[in-house]
């Protein structure tokens, strides 16, 4: 019966140039459910939200919020019918506080003019006790990591009494304990009485917290099931097409030379200057090895990358590139010199979201021989084809294919075209920051054979991961980190989850580097 569901988009279908994101799509939401969405990367998924929260207009279909068909024509207009959503690229104003993030365009006021923040700080104070989201309310955007970005934009949606709430890919930053909390208080939203679609490639998400799960695959619904009455190996074949392996096979490792050593390094904290966000790390990583960096996040794992890829300027300590001095080059020299960098942050630091695919195929070498003519024209065609080279060997889906602006891709496509790019260039160092964050199954064990081929070609590759499935699945060696210190090493095969996240939350500690190459360290830079 109608008065049943929450919401009911019917016969639903949106195209953009070049492709039909969603085809004749029927979806129902019940009252007080979590319905998972899931599908691969670039399936139409958040497409389908973004009309229901009125960011795009249906070339056809109808839509019916409690029973009653409306018209969403804008985000406000989806508020005002009682619907939020979290969206899988933050809606935040980078220089404003968090807290005026939250009330921006919800704004409370006295004396009919004056803003009252007072007021709304008591508001959003009682919803992050109450749903257990730890945030610093006056810091800026810009400040704080992805993960507390992605909390803001919870506070934000519950900050506005909503009743029907999307969320598109909302753990996709967050610690494997901030992801259980996540699923608990989704849980509880639920139990009083709020409809929730969650749209989400981690089956295991879906397994733990829907009661529906809807399938997309390139646009079109392939099924609706009971998840009590499925499992993550049926629901994975639906998604693409084809069965899908959850573990990697990988011969063990044989470490060569050092290619990147870190000695004694300290990185300032940006809000609080007195205090150090990297304090005191020193390791190698050699050739033939994946060394994994482990950690709640916030512990100073983004800004050592930082760090070492030059975005961040170090306070004190020492960064060698094979055996040579980098600590204090540019951004542009440490890529030439032979690193490659999947950022955390996809758009503030990987791509340029106004250019195309080709062009951002290219941004760390169109300068070169391969990409120029008459040495300083660029060569469109030599670009376009180095691109459609990339996006066949990866299976990045965009509607114009080289000439798609990168602003109106999937984020699982975007993530993609970063990747790609990244070890197409054939690095001594990969420093992979969340490599597959917010891709689909098929993508995640593409993405992960690709980064241990890198390692059996004998490059040597950092990753960062808040993921301990893709940390015991690709680490070599796993490196912990703790308040800006590494506070423990070890061997994938000789340590437990439990044990690894007694470490991650600073309960035990045990790590003294030593110097395997026992001599002092020295600068090539004028050799």
């Amino acid at each position: 019966m109608a008065e049943n569901f929450a919401i009911e988009m019917e016969h639903i279908s949106k195209s953009f140039p070049g492709i039909k994101a969603n085809d004749d799509i029927t979806l129902r939401l019940k009252k007080g459910e979590i319905h998972a969405l899931l599908g691969e990367n670039g399936a139409g998924k958040s497409t389908l939200m973004s009309i229901l929260f009125g960011l795009y207009s249906p070339d056809e279909g109808t839509i019916k919020v409690n029973g009653k068909e409306v018209e969403i024509k804008d985000p406000n207009c989806a508020n005002d019918l009682g619907i939020g959503m979290v969206h899988q690229h933050f809606k935040l104003v980078d220089v404003f506080t968090l807290l005026e993030n939250i009330i921006l365009g919800s704004e409370p006021v006295k004396f009919k003019f004056l803003l009252n923040k007072a007021k709304a700080r008591e508001k959003i104070k009682s919803i992050c006790d109450k749903y257990q989201l730890d945030v610093d309310l006056d810091a800026k955007v810009e400040d704080v990591s992805v993960g507390m970005q992605q909390k803001t934009e919870i506070i934000k949606m519950l900050y506005r009494d909503n009743d029907i709430l999307i969320f598109d890919e909302p753990t996709a930053v967050l610690t494997p304990q901030e992801i259980k909390e996540l699923l608990e208080i989704m849980k509880n939203l639920a139990a009083e009485g709020r409809s929730i679609l969650f749209i989400s490639h981690k089956l295991d998400e879906i397994m733990a917290v829907a009661n529906t799960c809807s399938v997309l695959r390139k646009g079109k619904l392939v099924a609706t099931l009971d998840v009590n009455k499925t499992n993550k190996e049926e629901l994975s074949t639906l998604m693409v097409g084809r069965s899908v392996s959850f573990s990697i096979d990988k011969k063990d490792s044989v470490p060569g030379d050092n290619i990147l050593k870190v000695r004694n390094l300290v990185l300032q904290n940006k809000i609080h200057k007195d205090l150090n966000i990297v304090d005191g790390v020193s390791f190698n990583v050699r050739r033939g090895e994946i060394v994994c960096i482990a950690g709640i996040d916030g512990n100073g794992q983004s800004d050592l990358v930082y760090g070492i890829t030059g975005l961040e300027k170090v306070k004190s300590g020492k960064i060698y590139l094979n055996n040579f001095d980098i600590t204090n080059k540019s951004i542009f020299e440490r890529n030439n010199l032979g690193i490659s960098h999947i950022p955390e942050d996809r758009h503030k630091h990987g791509l340029v979201l106004d250019y195309s695919l080709g062009y951002n195929s290219v941004l760390e070498n169109y300068w070169t021989p391969d990409f120029t003519k008459y040495k300083f024209l660029i060569n469109e065609k030599a670009i376009a084809e180095h691109a459609d080279k990339l996006i066949e060997k990866y299976d990045i889906r965009s509607g114009r294919g080289h000439d798609t602006i990168v602003r109106s891709m999937s984020g699982g496509n975007q993530q993609k075209a970063i990747v790609a790019r990244e070890i197409d260039r054939d690095p001594d160092l990969l420093i992979a920051v969340q490599p597959t964050r917010g891709l689909d199954v098929g993508a995640i064990e593409f993405i992960h054979k690709q980064i241990v081929a890198e390692r059996d070609k004998n490059k040597a590759v950092l990753l960062v991961s808040f993921e301990l499935d893709e940390v015991f699945n690709l680490a070599d060696r796993i490196l912990v980190m703790f308040k800006g210190k590494i506070v423990g090493e070890f061997n994938p095969k000789d340590v437990t989850r439990e044990e690894l996240g007694l470490y991650m939350a600073g309960s035990k500690s045990n790590y003294n580097f030593v110097d395997d190459e026992n001599r002092e360290e020295t600068n090539n830079e004028e050799n």
